[in-house]
């Protein structure tokens, strides 16, 4: 070995098989899996955790990490090296957004780390990758009120639930899965008040219902069963994936309202295999702006904020020290300075 050039990965090795020879001498093996294995193994592991979706979402990027690796995928956990992540990484970023892929690198770090704490592997790989800096020109904004005026407009000719469904995410600034599964119950007209439960943070949360908002629930027709949804086409879509709501928005109101370019259409020719060369477009404008929009509004209205991080459903330590008790009539004068788009749709 005089003059040969070892590298920290190949130290590793050696060292890992002088150990596993030496237990087998001893009639002892080092705890091993696969790469499979070990991804299939934490799944079950996070199904018995995480919410459903937070799992699906678990699911399609290990998916996406062992499918990468194919044959290699039943190499032993400690083959894995800092440049096979690497390139995964590099993989990802031609076919996804800069925030995707980070988000899969994540995931994956999470996986590995779950490994290491079960003496499957020395080292988490994964945490050597860095994630990748996003460009400031894909950040998301929020929307200005004359651009909320023009969606609203394509809203008349779009039809359905868009009205709806827009001005529900701007006054409540709930992401769009828990507005898209609004159920009767959670709404008191009587009262003006409006009442979530965040899937994402699990938060109960209750606040004043701007008018705009209420008008329009006032007009719809109401259901006898209180766990009836508000809007049943949306809460559909959003049971299966919010994405396929949000991408509909981008094409069907954006896009005709001339706030964002409009995507490619779609072939309509058959193909055995996906696309894997195409990244997804990023807008600074979504469905989520109406969240930011809403932030921005509550507090220019004069908000403190711990009442706009309260409602917006943000972890805050001041919230959680000295804010719990804030109510719905805390939220009133606020919202009631809200600006009402529907003046001028």
């Amino acid at each position: 070995m005089i003059g040969v050039k070892m590298t920290p990965d190949k130290a590793r090795d050696v060292i890992t098989q002088g150990v596993q020879d030496v237990l087998m001498a001893s009639g002892q093996t080092l705890p091993s899996a696969t790469i499979r294995d070990w991804c299939k193994r934490w799944l079950e592991i996070k199904s018995l955790e995480a919410e459903s979706r937070t799992h699906e979402r678990y699911q399609s990027s290990i998916d996406r990490f062992v499918e990468y690796l194919d044959d290699k995928a039943d190499n032993d956990l400690n083959s894995l090296k800092v440049d096979t992540i690497l390139k995964f990484r590099d993989f990802l970023a031609k076919r996804l957004s800069p925030a995707s892929t980070n988000l899969e690198l994540k995931i994956l770090r999470a996986c590995l780390y779950a490994a290491q704490k079960q003496d499957l592997i020395e080292r988490n790989v994964a945490s050597k990758v860095d994630t990748l800096k996003q460009r400031g020109e894909n950040k998301r904004r929020g929307f200005t009120l004359e651009e909320i005026q023009k969606v609203l407009k394509q809203c008349d000719e779009a039809g359905g639930e868009w009205r709806g469904l827009i001005l529900a995410g701007l006054y409540t600034g709930q992401r769009l899965g828990d507005v898209a599964q609004m159920t009767w119950q959670q709404v008191d007209l009587a009262k003006g008040q409006i009442f979530f439960v965040t899937r994402k943070t699990g938060k109960r949360l209750s606040f004043h219902m701007a008018k705009p908002l209420q008008n329009y629930l006032e007009n719809l027709p109401s259901s006898d069963q209180p766990n009836a949804f508000i809007f049943p086409q949306a809460a559909v879509m959003a049971e299966r994936h919010t994405g396929t709501i949000s991408n509909k928005f981008y094409d069907e109101l954006l896009a005709p309202a001339g706030l964002v370019d409009a995507r490619p259409e779609k072939s309509h020719k058959k193909s055995s295999k996906p696309k894997k060369d195409t990244k997804r477009q990023t807008s600074e404008l979504s469905f989520h702006s109406l969240r930011h929009t809403f932030t921005t509004w509550l507090k220019s209205s004069g908000a403190s904020n711990a009442l706009a991080q309260m409602i917006v459903g943000h972890d805050s330590e001041v919230v959680s020290r000295g804010y719990t008790h804030l109510s719905a009539d805390d939220s009133m004068d606020a919202i009631s300075k809200l600006p009402d788009v529907t003046k001028k749709a």
